[in-house]
């Protein structure tokens, strides 16, 4: 993958991180592929093809800014119910993809990771999958997590019965169940939750993605379709994180006290970036 970025967008990342304040965890609904398509009489599948170099930009922008984490709402569980031809097209588009980008995340030390039911994926996408996943694992500057075959409520589900049989087990009790417990049992363990979820394409809506991890991310959606998805939407979505007064419950007042502080240690505690 060649880059994506210019003079111009190499300057405004820079700027930006010179106010310091970087999420280091950003969430991605990547929305509008199809209406960018309609808008040109095109066919859905020429907006998901113009979406991946959105996706290549937004990765080395990430990259370069200094975010620790990249999620990208890839393809939700409900994206099954679509026609099979467009299913299809996507499939054999995120082969293609990792095929083709997986020598360039290894080579820019981004690892590559997925959150979504691999189970549910055909083999030659699972096995592609797969082999990239391995190939990156060693890689530490980012994680690039892609929700494939994902959604909240899947997830949810799968960690309570994961829970569920331990309570059957005797492995643990009903009052040893905490917060942290379900976050340990969750596609993803051992991150951060995202600091700052994005939404492209100018709906408001969650579209089941994150349910927990996104309790208290801060939100900025865009009324750019992701195809037109650009390194300066990004960075004019961090620099309103940069404004926004994260609070987690508290009043302004309490922002400089030890509870703040005690916040963030928990919501931290055990948990890295894995970069």
């Amino acid at each position: 993958m060649a880059t994506k970025l210019s003079s111009a967008d190499i300057k405004l990342i820079e700027d930006v991180k010179a106010k310091g304040n970087i999420p280091q965890h950003i969430a991605i609904i990547m929305d509008g592929n199809g209406r960018w398509a309609k808008n040109r009489s095109l066919p859905r599948a020429a907006g998901h093809q113009r979406g991946v170099e959105s996706v290549r930009r937004i990765v080395e922008a990430c990259a370069v800014l200094g975010v620790k984490i990249l999620t990208l709402y890839t393809f939700s569980t409900e994206n099954w119910n679509r026609p099979k031809d467009e299913v299809s097209t996507l499939m054999r588009l995120i082969v293609k993809s990792l095929k083709n980008e997986t020598d360039e995340l290894n080579k820019n030390n981004i690892r590559l990771a997925n959150i979504g039911d691999a189970s549910s994926l055909p083999d030659i996408v699972r096995n592609e999958l797969e082999a990239a996943v391995k190939k990156t694992s060693a890689n530490d500057k980012m994680i690039l997590n892609l929700a494939l075959s994902y959604s909240g409520r899947w997830e949810l589900v799968e960690a309570v019965k994961v829970i569920s049989g331990k309570l059957v087990s005797g492995k643990i009790k009903p009052e040893d169940i905490t917060e942290e417990t379900i976050s340990n049992h969750l596609s993803t363990e051992g991150m951060i939750d995202p600091d700052l979820l994005i939404r492209s394409g100018g709906d408001f809506r969650i579209s089941n993605f994150l349910l927990w991890q996104i309790a208290y991310s801060e939100i900025f959606i865009s009324d750019v379709l992701w195809p037109d998805f650009k390194c300066k939407h990004l960075i004019d979505a961090v620099k309103d994180f940069q404004k926004r007064e994260r609070r987690f419950g508290l009043v302004s007042e309490q922002l400089s006290s030890k509870h703040i502080k005690e916040h963030n240690d928990k919501s931290h505690s055990n948990k890295v970036a894995k970069a």
